[in-house]
């Protein structure tokens, strides 16, 4: 049988989650389950860092949930409420993963708080525009 997942949104997170449940807090951006593989393990997902879609047939996170830091090491994606299991990872992969991961999570946050020039840089900035 395959394992399915039903949407939940709650204003706060449980203390006691349910098996096939994906927990949403809206107002804290965030998605919490019980590891699909059955250990019992509580994986958070931060709607910064994942992408929830609701649709009839179910909840879609993406991009896969990978539990490497986890004795199950389970890997799978949550697509239209129905678990689908991807290939275990190597540890090389795991690594690989984790710096892509790291870099896409910097580049969210460079978008959203662009650095700021500095003093030299914004004179001469202005410089050119009033000598144009």
């Amino acid at each position: 049988m395959t394992q399915r997942f039903e949407l939940q949104k709650v204003q706060y997170m449980p203390t006691k989650f349910d098996p096939g449940v994906l927990y949403v807090a809206e107002k804290f951006k965030a998605a919490t389950h019980l590891c699909a593989c059955g250990c019992g393990t509580i994986v958070r997902t931060p709607l910064d860092r994942w992408s929830l879609t609701e649709a009839r047939d179910g909840p879609s996170l993406y991009p896969s949930i990978g539990n490497w830091q986890e004795p199950c090491q389970s890997h799978y994606w949550i697509n239209g409420g129905e678990v689908k299991w991807a290939d275990k990872w190597s540890t090389e992969e795991i690594l690989e993963g984790r710096k892509r991961e790291e870099a896409r999570h910097h580049a969210y946050y460079d978008s959203l708080y662009p650095k700021r020039k500095g003093i030299i840089r914004r004179f001469l900035d202005w410089l050119k525009i009033i000598f144009k």
